[in-house]
C-alpha cells in the first residue's frame, strides 16, 4: 500500500534523524499562516531579483567551460581526458541549475525572457527538452509527492510505492528489491535517460511548445559536441569521455534532486491539503549553508523553494528563518537533515519499498517448511 500521510511519520523523519519545530499555538489557519509568511518575505525584500549574482554565476560557468576546453587541447590524446570529462559533467549540472532557476522566473523580470534563457541553457547547453522538463516540473511543484499527480513518483525503474514495486517483473523486479543500494549506480544512466526522453518527446505527434526550435537547438548541440569530440580525440577516448561525462552528469543531477522529497510522506490521490501544509510537509531541506547552496544550486532550501518558486537563490537562506519561525508557531513540521542523513533516508526508504513488495512466499521460514 502507499505510504500513509501522517504527521507522526513526518515527525520521525521517515527513517532518519531530522530537526523539527514544536507547536506553540493550537489554533492553526493555513491560509492565514501562508499569508503571514508571504508578507514577511515581501517586507524583507526577498522576492527582488538578483541579476548581478546570476550574471557573475553565468560568467563563472563560461570561464569554467573555457578552462575545461583549453585543458582538453593541452592534454591531447591522453586518457587523462576522462578527468576533464568528469569536470564537464559537473559544469553542465551547474548550467542545469541555472536553467531550472530561469524556468521558475528567478533570474529576469520578464517571463518570456526567462523562458528563452531556460530554453537555450536547457536545450542547447544541456541537451534536454525544455518544454518536456518544464511541463513535468510544474506538475511536480503543484502536487509534490501526491499519487497520480506528481510525475516524479510515477511508475518507472525506481519504485516509490509498494504497489509500483509489486508491478515490476523480470530484471526490473530484481532491481526493485535492491533499489536503495542500486540507486546511485543507476544514476550513472540518468543523463542518457534525460536525453533519450527528450528525443522521444520531440519525435511524437503530440503538440510541443517551440518544437522546431528545440529540435534545431538539440541537433546543433549534439552535432557540435559530438562532432568536435570525435574529431579531436581517438574514437576510444572520445567514447569513454562521453560515457564519463554522462555518468557524472546523471549522478550529480540525481544526487541533487533526490534529498528533496524522497522518503517524505506520500499523499494519497484523494487527499486535499492547503498549499502551505502540502509544500512544507513533503519537502526536506539539507543543512550546510553556503557550500550546500553552491553545490546544489539552492535546492538545499527545498521548503522555501516550493513556497516561493520565483525566489532568487541568494534570498533563500533568509527566507528559511522566516518560514521556520512560522512553522514553529503553527505546528507544521519543518524537516531539515544533513546531507549524509538525507541520503541515508532515501536509500533506506527505497529499500523498504522494494523489500515490502516481495512475494510473501519468499520468506525463508516458509520456504523451509515447504521443503520439509
Amino acid at each position: 500500500m502507499a505510504t500513509p500521510f501522517t504527521t507522526a511519520e513526518l515527525l520521525e523523519g521517515r527513517l532518519g534523524a531530522i530537526r523539527t519545530t514544536t507547536r506553540r499555538d493550537d489554533a492553526f489557519d493555513a491560509t492565514a499562516s501562508y499569508t503571514a509568511v508571504s508578507r514577511a518575505v515581501k517586507a524583507d525584500g526577498l522576492l527582488r531579483r538578483a541579476r548581478l549574482f546570476y550574471a557573475l554565476l553565468a560568467l563563472g560557468l563560461l570561464v569554467a567551460t573555457a578552462g575545461d576546453v583549453v585543458g582538453m587541447v593541452l592534454l591531447g590524446h591522453s586518457w587523462f581526458q576522462l578527468i576533464l570529462a568528469g569536470v564537464l559533467g559537473l559544469i553542465l549540472t551547474q548550467f542545469a541549475f541555472l536553467a531550472h532557476e530561469a524556468a521558475h522566473k528567478q533570474i529576469l523580470v520578464s517571463g518570456s525572457a526567462n523562458d528563452w534563457v531556460g530554453r537555450v541553457l536547457g536545450t542547447f547547453v544541456i541537451g534536454m527538452s525544455y518544454a518536456w522538463w518544464q511541463n513535468k516540473h510544474s506538475r511536480h511543484h503543484a502536487n509534490p509527492n501526491q499519487l497520480g499527480k506528481d510525475p516524479d513518483i510515477a511508475f518507472d525503474t525506481i519504485s516509490f510505492t509498494e504497489e509500483d514495486a509489486a508491478r515490476q517483473t523480470g530484471l526490473l523486479a530484481w532491481i526493485t528489491r535492491r533499489q536503495g543500494y542500486l540507486f546511485f549506480p543507476l544514476l550513472t544512466l540518468e543523463g542518457l535517460n534525460l536525453h533519450w526522453t527528450s528525443f522521444k518527446l520531440l519525435g511524437r505527434p503530440e503538440p510541443v511548445k517551440h518544437r522546431a526550435t528545440e529540435i534545431a537547438l538539440i541537433a546543433a548541440r549534439f552535432g557540435v559536441y559530438l562532432g568536435l569530440l570525435f574529431w579531436f580525440l581517438p574514437p576510444g577516448i572520445a567514447a569513454a569521455f562521453l560515457g564519463v561525462q554522462l555518468a557524472v552528469f546523471g549522478i550529480y543531477m540525481g544526487a541533487s534532486f533526490a534529498p528533496n522529497h524522497k522518503g517524505m510522506p506520500i499523499i494519497p490521490a484523494s487527499v486535499k491539503l492547503d498549499f502551505f501544509s502540502k509544500q512544507v510537509r513533503t519537502s526536506r531541506n539539507v543543512s550546510g549553508g553556503w557550500w550546500a547552496t553552491a553545490l546544489f544550486g539552492g535546492l538545499n532550501y527545498q521548503v522555501e523553494h516550493h513556497l516561493f518558486p520565483s525566489m532568487a537563490r541568494p534570498r533563500l537562506a533568509e527566507a528559511r528563518l522566516i518560514v521556520r519561525e512560522h512553522c514553529a508557531a503553527s505546528g507544521i513540521p519543518y524537516t531539515e537533515t544533513t546531507l549524509a542523513q538525507s541520503y541515508a533516508i532515501v536509500i533506506a526508504y527505497l529499500n523498504r519499498v522494494g523489500l515490502q513488495a516481495r512475494d510473501p512466499f519468499a520468506c525463508p521460514v516458509i520456504a523451509q517448511y515447504r521443503r520439509a
